[in-house]
């Protein structure tokens, strides 16, 4: 690194998927509080403490430049976005710093706001993954993003992510390194997927 403190940490934008269960186009292009969603939540991870956002397009990716202003940001493009979201979690993994911490963040979750992110990044711990978590019903904490990996950890989670699995595979065969955040308070955590749920862009 160029300094002696701490790994800082890169935002990992996962924004290349083509929306296909929502019917309405790449969910990045979706209207959010007078923007498009892929550029408010890209902005959201730089307000809260990432030095840098990677944001990974692949489904319209043309279409999603020319109707974005990302230009605070870096943009790569992912051309095995069909495949699953594990590939895009490797682009986007390999295009960070290598000596930063990665955050990973879901383009289709408008409830992310910087002061969840500045909490993952506050208690994150050497060595670990700091993982937001949300309250179901029953009380009991629920895993969700974003998601904290440490710079040491980077390369293994990316080996693992294959098909529509990014992280998820490494995480549930090292369920000791993962330390949960309860961001309840902040978020409902809910992930955009289908019409009935439009209304997260309130």
């Amino acid at each position: 690194m160029s300094d002696s403190g701490p790994p800082r940490t890169t935002a990992v934008l996962l924004a290349a998927g083509a929306g296909t269960r929502l019917g309405l186009g790449p969910k990045a292009l979706l209207p959010f509080h007078g923007h498009t969603l892929v550029e408010v939540l890209a902005d959201v991870l730089l307000a809260g403490g990432c030095r840098e956002v990677v944001t990974v397009l692949g489904a319209e990716a043309e279409r999603v430049r020319a109707a974005t202003d990302l230009s605070r940001h870096r943009v790569i493009e992912n051309p095995h976005w069909a495949t699953g979201m594990g590939s895009s979690f490797r682009a986007g993994v390999a295009a960070a710093d290598p000596e930063d911490h990665v955050l990973i963040a879901l383009v289709d979750q408008p409830g992310l706001t910087p002061a969840t992110v500045e909490r993952l990044i506050d208690a994150h711990r050497p060595g670990r993954v700091t993982a937001a978590a949300y309250r179901e019903p029953d009380g009991q904490l629920r895993r969700g993003h974003p998601l904290l990996l440490d710079a040491s950890l980077r390369a293994a989670a990316a080996d693992a992510a294959t098909g529509d699995a990014g992280a998820r595979v490494f995480l549930q065969g090292r369920p000791d390194l993962v330390d949960l955040v309860d961001c309840s308070d902040l978020s409902g955590g809910e992930d955009l997927d289908t019409p009935d749920q439009l209304d997260l862009l309130r």
